[in-house]
């Protein structure tokens, strides 16, 4: 068997960064870490071939090789992921189909032969019994979560690593929480499931082994949901084996009580995490009652993101506007939140309620539902109807992201993280695409961009203030340029 493991095109959405892309020669922000896994699961005897429609085309000689295609995508790639079932189907191709874009939305893809959903080490295995003695059936569900410990490491030599900005593994799924806009714990459960330390060691052995120095994002949804095993067990042996290693720095999501813990933080910085992205979604006490975010309820949030920034990892985070709860004062106090707390990577987007969450069906029964959910964070779109009216919640929208995207707020909030900003000193591996990034920086943004004297007034500010950060700045000021593009583009007009 022939098998094509593809990847859909992503739009260009906040977490694409494509602009900034183009400032290191790369084409990805991360591989398809699903399908490489998927890949390790598949009969050894099997030929595969990944194509990643993100880093190369899909091509007619690809089709002719193949006997089976396999597609795995999320619901931001619902079109991309129609136009490449299309072809295959066209080719004559067996089509196989999972993950979150399938596992709500399964009905609206006829073309598709064989659904294989939920987690694949509980699906994937009847699917192929079935298909070996050729009586394979439309859909293999699964009750139940699997554990993690027979998962095996994802089939990274698939991959040509060096046109991805970052690589990914997972440790974990599922997050205690029960946030009602959040799928998450409908795909993956309450309970946190974890894969062993020697695990995640040999999968960061192998990365290191291809010659990946660069970023690791551990994509697990809530990193720290196992508090006492990171301290115990996964940060102890991710510390060691960074000991003689070069590069290969973290960065995961978590909640926002990592800020009560200074011994995990101290763990974390130690072991090489350096960003972390958290919900924070609004600063108003009502709408978090709302959306069940009990987490982030009654605690000084600003005083939480500095003190997680001041112990050496960047806060990234996500915000929401759109709550029922919201009034006409939500879009300043979120503005004022966002630039007080020195957030630079602030994802700022409408409620929406996706399939399986109780948002959702909370809606649904109202008679609130209109249409799918895009799956883009900053496309300025929504599925339900607002109670404040769709023309003010969108209009109170565009306000925000020209506040914080205009380059002077922009830039001024860059200042507000670095004062607060302490990391170590990490052994970072220099390389050809840093230098390339830090050239072009200066003639886009500092030359011909319309940013150029906030970019100048931000290097120099910093070489003087705080100059072992001035690689951090650089780096910031072209995720601007990415976040002010794309928002340019789905919300906002040129000025």
């Amino acid at each position: 068997m022939r098998v094509l493991l593809l990847y859909p095109e992503f739009p260009d959405t906040f977490w694409s960064f494509k602009h900034a892309l183009t400032f290191v020669g790369k084409q990805a922000s991360l591989p398809p870490l699903g399908l490489l896994t998927v890949a390790s699961m598949l009969p050894p005897e099997w030929e595969k071939r990944l194509v990643d429609i993100n880093v190369r085309g899909l091509r007619d000689q690809d089709l002719a090789w193949a006997d089976c295609a396999l597609i795995s995508a999320m619901t931001v790639q619902r079109e991309a992921a129609r136009r490449l079932i299309a072809r295959c189907k066209a080719a004559g191709l067996r089509v196989v189909a999972g993950g979150p874009l399938f596992e709500s939305e399964h009905e609206q893809f006829p073309q598709v032969d064989h659904f294989v959903l939920n987690e694949a080490e509980l699906t994937l295995p009847a699917f192929l019994k079935d298909l070996a003695q050729d009586r394979a059936g439309p859909i293999y569900r699964a009750d139940g979560f699997p554990e993690l410990a027979h998962t095996p490491r994802p089939m990274w030599e698939l991959l040509d690593i060096k046109r991805y900005g970052n690589m990914a593994i997972q440790f974990s799924r599922g997050c205690p929480f029960n946030c009602d806009f959040c799928n998450v714990t409908a795909l993956f459960g309450h309970r946190s499931r974890t894969k062993s330390s020697p695990q995640v060691i040999a999968e960061l052995d192998s990365l290191y082994a291809l010659g990946w120095r660069g970023d690791v994002f551990f994509v697990d949804d809530n990193f720290i949901g196992k508090k006492a095993f990171l301290k115990e067990d996964l940060l102890p042996a991710l510390i060691a084996w960074r000991k003689d290693k070069r590069g290969n720095t973290f960065f995961t999501e978590a909640s926002i009580n990592l800020a009560d813990d200074d011994v995990l933080m101290e763990l974390l910085v130690e072991a090489g995490f350096n960003r972390v992205f958290i919900g924070i979604e609004t600063p108003d006490e009502a709408c978090l009652a709302e959306c069940s975010k009990a987490q982030n309820r009654n605690r000084d949030l600003v005083g939480d993101v500095k003190r997680i920034q001041r112990a050496g990892i960047q806060v990234q985070a996500g915000f929401i506007v759109g709550f029922d709860h919201d009034g006409p004062s939500i879009f300043q106090r979120q503005i004022d939140f966002i630039q007080k707390s020195g957030i630079v990577t602030a994802m700022v987007g409408l409620l929406q309620a996706p399939p399986g969450t109780r948002l959702f069906e909370r809606m649904k029964q109202a008679g609130r539902l209109r249409g799918d959910s895009s799956g883009d964070n900053v496309d300025g779109t929504t599925n339900i109807v607002p109670a404040m009216g769709f023309e003010a919640l969108a209009k109170g929208y565009r306000r925000i992201l020209e506040h914080i995207y205009s380059p002077g707020h922009y830039y001024e909030r860059v200042r507000t993280f670095l004062r607060e900003y302490n990391p170590p000193r990490l052994r970072g591996h220099l390389q050809f695409s840093h230098i390339l990034a830090l050239f072009r920086s200066v003639y886009r943004l500092g030359i011909i961009g319309r940013e150029r004297r906030y970019y100048w007034k931000l290097l120099f500010w910093t070489q003087l203030r705080r100059p072992r950060l001035f690689p951090e700045a650089v780096i910031l000021s072209i995720y601007g340029y990415h976040f002010r593009k794309v928002c340019e583009q789905h919300v906002l007009t040129e000025r």
